[in-house]
């Protein structure tokens, strides 16, 4: 799915722009604190939300000014921010929209829906609030000012998990994902002046003069921003629609969860959800990272590090094309592909663990073949999540395998050291895992 970047005129400031798909209706996204219209559209998980919408609609996503490809700029309002989201509908054609805005892009909707109630067919919001130092959110200017500070001192990181993804705070693909898009989204000293502009954001008083269809969608546990204030507003918007969804963690980093939003925002906008049966097949799915990543980071400085990335991924990739596998997905020092015959998923994961050796590396992989779901370019299912459990416990320069996969190669003249069953960390049921000699 491929979509230019452009570039909307807003005053004097230019703001970069994607459209996808050509549905019969629009919806803009209007993102939260991490802002990246190529970066943050990579990532899977953002690519499964786009497959998903674009099956009934035309989506536009858009970088907040100061963020991303879009122009830098020293200070900014909310006014400004809404004349931006309606530069960047005139310049693509669209005259009516669904607005999606979550977290710090609900006001934004918000304000824009009540400005401009004709550019405005619907509102969608997840996570999002009126207003962070009055209630219910209450937030004091000195906590904010300690949380400003240390995304500040730690920016590029991925400082933002250990509040907006608790779940994955010891997940080093998730953090480094986290990095990456920090780092492209905004400078520390930007990031600073955007957060000091959100804290003075107050749109409670506007709630009552929404007058478009509104759906509201908050995790019921959400650790940062708390469900109350999902609350206040379904309470206060005119006919608004509420829906409490499970979980703790502030941002979405799941395709289960992602199906869960489309279907919502399909059935809101269309009247019915046509979520089709996914395709599956059978695979073999191998995860392999950097064993000793942080510390040989911390060691490089981050220059070269990403070098010795760069290099690393090189040589992966080369691997992956000789033996017929499918790169799906990188995160950090991760990377998960799949195979269309175990043998070859052994012998590549053999032979990639040779290869790094040149590069001062050692890796460790976990395969695992079984029944996977396709999602776009995406691949999900327990099959993967058992997969990336037996990598987690790969030693390193170890090649591990389920059962299932040794089975599979009877006679293919590949010898295992039996390391006996194992408890797989959310997978039922205890797994026997061999080692590849």
């Amino acid at each position: 799915m491929e979509a230019p970047v452009r570039y909307a005129k807003s005053g004097g400031v230019h703001i970069a722009y994607r459209v996808f798909g050509d549905g019969p209706r629009d919806i803009v996204l209007i993102p939260g604190t991490l802002s990246h219209v190529e970066v943050r559209w990579e990532r899977p998980v953002s690519r499964h939300l786009l497959n998903r919408l674009t099956t009934f609609a035309r989506v536009i996503v858009f970088d907040k000014r100061g963020q991303g490809l879009s122009d830098r700029v020293a200070e900014q309002t909310l006014d400004e921010r809404i004349g931006d989201v309606r530069a960047v509908m005139d310049a693509s054609g669209s005259e009516r929209a669904t607005l999606y805005g979550w977290s710090e892009g609900g006001p934004m909707c918000l304000m824009f829906s009540a400005t401009y109630p004709e550019r405005t067919s619907s509102l969608v919001l997840y996570g999002t609030f009126a207003s962070l130092k009055d209630p219910p959110r209450s937030m004091s200017k000195e906590k904010y000012e300690e949380i400003t500070s240390k995304w500040v001192a730690h920016w590029g990181e991925g400082t933002l998990v250990e509040l907006n993804i608790p779940s994955a705070i010891n997940d080093e693909g998730v953090v480094q994902a986290f990095a990456r898009l920090e780092r492209a989204s905004a400078s520390p000293g930007s990031i600073r002046a955007l957060r000091e502009a959100n804290y003075e954001i107050d749109v409670r008083h506007i709630l009552p003069a929404i007058h478009v269809p509104t759906l509201i969608l908050h995790r019921v546990g959400d650790a940062f921003v708390p469900v109350a204030c999902g609350r206040y507003l379904a309470q206060n918007i005119p006919g608004a629609r509420f829906v409490e969804l499970p979980g703790t963690d502030h941002s979405v980093i799941d395709n289960e969860t992602q199906d869960v939003i489309a279907d919502h925002i399909e059935e809101f906008i269309t009247g019915e959800r046509h979520r089709g049966d996914p395709d599956r097949v059978l695979a073999t799915v191998m995860f392999t990272d950097i064993v000793g990543s942080t510390q040989r980071a911390a060691e490089m400085g981050d220059s070269r590090w990403r070098q010795l990335l760069e290099d690393w991924y090189t040589i992966m990739r080369k691997e992956l094309s000789a033996f017929r596998g499918r790169e799906i997905d990188t995160a950090g020092d991760g990377l998960l592909a799949t195979f269309d015959g175990p043998a070859r998923a052994i012998r590549c994961a053999c032979s990639m663990r040779e290869r790094v050796h040149a590069l001062g590396l050692q890796v460790r992989t976990g395969l695992h073949t079984g029944e996977c779901e396709l999602t776009g370019d995406n691949v999900v299912g327990i099959a993967v999540h058992i997969g990336a459990r037996v990598s987690a416990i790969a030693g390193p320069d170890e090649v591990l395998v389920s059962s299932t996969v040794k089975d599979l190669v009877a006679g293919a003249g590949l010898k295992f050291h039996d390391c006996g069953a194992h408890s797989l960390k959310g997978v039922p049921d205890q797994w026997h895992l061999f080692s590849v000699q």
